[in-house]
Formats: C-alpha cells, structure tokens, sequence
C-alpha cells in the first residue's frame, strides 16, 4: 500500500500511540478519503483493528499556506465547543500544534459512522417521499440548533467579529472577484455594487458553519432525518446566521430546475421540500425574520460566482494542476443571473 502523502502511517501510528496513550495505535493503516481543493481528510485504523476502530485525521492541504481558510486549532476548537450542545458532531480526541510532526496542525477526532450522500441516494435509504422529506426538515432543523447556540456560553465568545460582518463579507468577496478577474463582467461588478448598497441590519450573532449543505453532514444509516453529525467547520465564525441560509438555497435546487452552480440535485428528488418549504421551517424554528432572505440568497450566489472565478483564473494561470475545472467559467453567469432575479424579484 503506498504512503499517503501528508500523513505517513510510520509518524502518525507512534504519535497516536504516544498522546492517546493506548500502543495498540503503534501501527496504523492511513487511507485518505477527501482530498478536494480544501482540507485532507483520513482515516486511521489500527494494525488489526476494523472499520469501529478507527479515527479521523484532518490536516491542511500539503504545501498550503496556512491561511484562516485551513486553521486547524479553529477547526478543533469548534468543534470540540459544540460537543455538548444539540448540534451534532464528532468528538475530538487531540489537537497538535507541533508542525514537526506532519508538517503542518492537526487534529484526530472520532469517526462517526453515517450516510454520506453527495449526488445520489443510495437504492433502499430514503426510497419513499416522506423518508426525503424528512432528510430535508432534518438539515434545517439543525442549522436551526447551530443557530441558536449561545456562542458566548460555550467558549466561543472570542470566535470571530460579528460587528459589521456582513458588510465584510461582500468587501471580502468583491475584492476577491477584483483580484481574480477571468474577462469583464460587468454583471457581476453590478450584483456587487447592489449588495454593498444594501446591506441588511442583523437581527442576531451566532455561529455561522460557513458552507452547511446535505453533502457536509452524515445520515443516520437507519434513520433518515437524522443527522449523524455535521463535517467541514473550516469556514466558520461567528456573524449572522441567515448567511448559513443563504447559502444552503444555493445548494438546494427543487424539481424542474438545472443545477446552475453544478451543485448536487439530490434535493430535486420529490418528496424534499422547496426552498420556500425549507425557509418556513427554519423560520419557525428560529424566530428569525425572513424578509431579508432575498439579500441573503442574492449574496451567497455572488460569493459562489465569485469562488468559481478564482478557480477558473488559478486554471488558467496552470494552479490547478490535475483539477479538472472544464465548464467552469459557464457555472459564472447563471450565478449572477440568479442573484439579480432574488434583489430584483424576490426570488429565494
């Protein structure tokens, strides 16, 4: 078996041994299982140990700068914090900070086993409408719950700043559209000007995953609509919370319609409740106003057009080396049409 890189089994098996305190971890086989244009994930069982055994590894990317985007002791400490709250997640079992020993941070949590559904459902999981239904209810029930941790009670008062932070949020996002530019779109530059204009007034500050979608959480393998735990906290801080929601619209294409942004179109299947069906639900479940959510959606399809630029200028740039990004730059222009029709028409 080779070695995989960033996580050689001869380091890692001895130092887990040695923090975990337990020599069954001295040899250890390491498979990685994600290894998109964002963190490594891996799997780490012990020699002779099964699949209950193991643990998860998470580190940078190799070679990397270590940018917020990759902070692993952010990553551990959210995480970690959310442990004994309602929001489901991994336990963390150690964080090190010492980069000899793989080269960068890193942290080992438990693995959690559960349905990792990306483009399609599994044939017998969720096979009838109201088993679909309930997946979807399931995920804005908990970004609901995420929502209304009180970040303060659980150490994470220090996590981020709130104060004006979607108005950074549109400056962060157009100077990185200013900085990647692939052609003039003048489209895009308009979409930017309009939400720097109009910038709502937050109703409330709490956690903010970042990027919360179906395929960041695992599925209850016996119960659909249970989330088994939510994955990926690498974007998270704290702000306003209907930029979650924003976002997840962008992720939740319904029946009829093409997935403009390439995303999943797991949640077109019948049965999953509209994007409208979804903002009524977290409203209920959080109390929060939802006259906003247009904004909230119009920004998130900017920040997404935004994102696919910069991948599309480091391609052509040769960064993206082995990345296969064919039609990408054909994802740009739906984006920005979609966030004009949510400031222009209210369209969520």
């Amino acid at each position: 078996m080779s070695t995989p890189v960033g996580a050689d089994p001869a380091v890692v098996g001895p130092y887990l041994a040695s923090v975990l305190g337990d020599e069954r971890w001295s040899r250890v086989r390491v498979e990685l299982i994600a290894a998109g244009m964002s963190n490594l994930t891996y799997t780490v069982t012990p020699e002779g140990g099964t699949d209950g055994d193991a643990v998860i590894l998470r580190r940078p990317p190799t070679g990397a700068v270590l940018a917020t985007a990759h902070d692993m002791a952010r990553e551990h400490r959210v995480v970690s914090a959310l442990g004994p709250t309602p929001v489901p997640v991994p336990r963390t079992l150690h964080l090190c900070t010492d980069t000899a020993v793989l080269g960068a941070p890193f942290y080992v949590m438990e693995r959690v086993v559960g349905l990792h559904v990306v483009d399609r459902i599994p044939a017998g999981y969720a096979d009838e409408a109201a088993q679909r239904r309930a997946i979807g209810e399931g995920l804005v029930d908990v970004l609901a719950d995420l929502h209304a941790v009180d970040h303060v009670a659980v150490g994470l008062g220090d996590f981020g700043r709130p104060e004006g932070f979607m108005a950074r949020q549109v400056r962060r996002w157009t100077q990185q559209w200013d900085a990647t530019r692939d052609r003039e779109r003048p489209g895009l530059d308009a979409l930017a000007a309009r939400l720097a204009q109009t910038v709502p007034t937050t109703q409330r500050n709490g956690i903010v995953h970042g990027d919360f979608r179906l395929d960041n959480c695992l599925l209850d393998p016996q119960t659909p609509g249970r989330v088994r735990a939510v994955l990926d906290w690498e974007m998270s801080t704290l702000g306003d919370p209907l930029a979650d929601l924003g976002m997840l619209h962008v992720y939740w294409p319904q029946a009829g319609e093409e997935s403009v942004a390439g995303q999943s179109t797991v949640t077109a299947l019948e049965g999953f409740p509209t994007r409208a069906e979804v903002a009524a639900r977290y409203a209920e479940r959080s109390g929060l106003d939802l006259s906003d959510l247009p904004w909230y959606v119009a920004f998130a399809y900017f920040k997404f057009a935004a994102i696919v630029a910069g991948i599309v200028a480091r391609s052509a740039a040769g960064a993206m080396a082995g990345k296969d990004t064919a039609g990408y730059a054909d994802r740009i222009d739906p984006c920005v049409e979609r966030g004009r029709a949510a400031l222009d028409d209210g369209v969520i």
